[in-house]
């Protein structure tokens, strides 16, 4: 019998078997923080939409609480003032107050987002860029004349 001649062997050696599994172990971990990642992208998706329902639940309470204290304290002035329409008359005029003093903060506001500042400092650099060109225009003019 006989045997066919068998040929050099190939053999891998140890190291690569190595990196082959430190590949493998690298696609499992980052593989598993990708998918991490993408369950809380998910659930902060879900918390965002969770937080602008529940913004509008509060918004919604805390008018019905503020007409709850309204009523209060409009039942209380009736029972100092001994009558309906004087209580209902003062917190008419302490809302026309608050309503006022709301009305001069916003546009105060406003007024801050008209950048005064920057405004006034941007004039003041165009004021002194054309000052500083009409003294050069004049020296450019002597020299010449």
């Amino acid at each position: 019998m006989d045997e066919p001649a068998a040929g050099p062997s190939f053999s891998m050696p140890p190291w690569i078997d190595d990196l082959r599994r430190l590949g493998i172990g690298l696609k499992n971990l980052f593989g598993a923080q990708l998918k991490l990642a993408a369950a809380e992208v998910g659930l902060a998706r879900s918390g965002i939409v969770m937080m602008l329902f529940m913004g509008l639940a509060a918004i919604t309470f805390a008018v019905g609480l503020g007409f709850t204290l309204l009523a209060l304290a409009g039942w209380g002035l009736a029972q100092w003032f001994g009558s309906w329409a004087w209580a209902l008359a003062a917190l008419a005029g302490l809302q026309v107050i608050l309503l006022l003093l709301a009305i001069l903060i916003f546009r105060h506001g406003m007024r801050w987002l008209t950048l005064p500042a920057t405004r006034a400092e941007l004039a003041t650099l165009a004021k002194q860029a054309a000052a500083q060109g009409r003294a050069e225009g004049e020296l450019r003019a002597n020299d010449k004349g």
